[in-house]
C-alpha cells in the first residue's frame, strides 16, 4: 500500500508497505481518507519536535472508514466513518484509571511516537474510534485539532462575563477560539502575523492585536484598564509563554496549550501579585471527541473556513514545504488519501 515516510527532517519518501494483518481482539482495521496537517507534523518535518523519532509515518488528524473489526469490538462496525483519537494510552495506568488518559505515562501519539495515518490502511485500538453518521471525512479529520482547544477551554473554566486573551492564531489557537466563542466571553486574539488576525476577524473576533512592544497597554485599553481574566497561550514559544505571566488580571488564569522544551521564566512577584493560577492542557479526553462531533453535526461549529489548502497524497512531498510558512496563508491543509 502507498505510504509516506518521513525518513529524517525535511526528507519525505513515498514507499510501498504491506497491508496490515486482520485485526486482533479489540482492534479495528481502517482505511484512511483524509489527513490534516498540524503544527506537530510541521515541527517533525523541520526537526524541531523533541518527541518525534525517525523514520516515522506521520499523521494523527484523521478521517477514516472502518474496514473490519476484531473480536470483542462493539463500538464500531465495518463501513463506519470515524474520527481517530490518536493518544494510545495504557488503560491500566495510574493516570488512565484516574480519568486522565491524555497524560498516561506510557502514552504514545500516532504519527509521533508510533506510525500514523499517512498510508491507506492501518490497525489501531477500536476504542480510539469516534463514529459520526453525518460528517464528511474532511470534517472528521478536523476533530482532533478542535479537541485540543476543547480540552484547554474546559481546563480554563471560562465564564460569560470574563475577557479571554488567546495568544497565537495558528490551528491550536483557532481551535481554542471556537470553544471560547461558545462560552460567550469577550475575546482578544494576539498574533504576530496579520494574515492570521485577518482570518480571526472573518471568524467573528472583534478585538485583535498584532504583537508589539505595547501589548500590555493595548490590552488595558480593551479591558477598561484591567487585563484579561484568562490568558491562553497556544504558541509553543518559551518567550511568549514567559511574557504571558504579566498579562492576567487579578485572580486570573494562565493556560499553556503549546509545548516547549525551552525554559519558561517569570518573576514571582509578577504572578503572585494578582494571585494567578497556572494550568497546563495536554492533548484531549475521549469525551471531547464526542462533544465536538455533535457540535459540528448540529451546526454549532462551522468547519468550512478551516480548510485553506488541499493536496493529493501523491503531491504532498512537493507541497509540504509551503505548509511550513505562515505567509502562504495556510490555516489547515488536508491530504486526500482516498475517496
Amino acid at each position: 500500500m502507498k505510504t509516506l515516510l518521513l525518513e529524517s527532517p525535511k526528507h519525505f519518501k513515498q514507499i510501498d508497505t504491506p497491508l496490515p494483518e486482520k485485526p486482533g481482539p479489540g482492534e479495528a482495521l481502517v482505511r484512511v481518507h483524509r489527513v490534516g496537517i498540524c503544527g506537530t507534523d510541521i515541527s517533525g518535518y523541520l526537526g524541531k519536535m523533541p518527541f518525534f523519532s525517525y523514520p516515522r509515518i506521520p499523521g494523527h488528524e484523521l478521517g477514516v472508514e472502518v474496514v473490519e473489526v476484531g473480536e470483542g469490538v462493539t463500538n464500531v462496525r465495518g463501513g463506519d466513518r470515524c474520527s481517530v483519537e490518536p493518544y494510545i494510552n495504557d488503560p491500566n495506568s495510574y493516570a488512565s484509571r484516574r480519568g486522565k488518559p491524555n497524560c498516561c505515562d506510557k502514552l504514545q501519539v500516532l504519527g509521533v511516537h508510533r506510525d500514523g495515518g499517512m498510508r491507506t490502511h492501518f490497525l489501531l485500538p477500536a476504542r480510539k474510534l469516534h463514529v459520526s453518521r453525518k460528517l464528511e471525512f474532511d470534517q472528521l479529520a478536523l476533530v482532533e485539532t478542535l479537541a485540543i482547544g476543547c480540552h484547554a477551554v474546559a481546563r480554563a473554566a471560562i465564564h460569560p462575563d470574563e475577557t479571554v486573551l488567546i495568544i497565537g492564531a495558528g490551528p491550536i489557537g483557532l481551535a481554542t477560539l471556537e470553544f471560547v466563542k461558545l462560552t460567550g466571553a469577550k475575546i482578544i486574539v494576539l498574533d504576530m502575523h496579520e494574515s492570521r488576525l485577518d482570518f480571526c476577524r472573518v471568524m467573528g473576533v472583534q478585538h485583535t492585536l498584532k504583537l508589539a512592544d505595547t501589548v500590555e497597554q493595548d490590552l488595558r485599553a480593551l479591558t477598561d484598564g484591567n487585563l484579561p481574566d484568562v490568558v491562553i497561550d497556544a504558541t509553543g514559544s518559551n518567550i511568549s509563554m514567559s511574557n504571558a505571566f504579566g498579562y492576567i488580571a487579578q485572580g486570573g488564569r494562565l493556560i499553556f496549550v503549546g509545548i516547549t522544551t525551552d525554559e519558561v521564566k517569570f518573576r514571582h512577584v509578577t504572578f503572585h501579585r494578582p494571585e494567578g493560577t497556572l494550568l497546563c492542557s495536554r492533548n484531549a479526553l475521549p469525551e471531547d471527541f464526542g462533544r465536538i462531533i455533535t457540535l459540528i453535526e448540529d451546526g454549532k461549529i462551522d468547519t468550512k473556513p478551516w480548510i485553506t489548502h488541499r493536496s493529493a497524497f501523491e503531491d504532498l512531498i512537493a507541497d509540504f514545504p509551503a505548509y511550513t510558512r505562515p505567509e502562504t496563508g495556510v490555516i489547515k491543509a488536508i491530504i486526500e488519501v482516498g475517496d
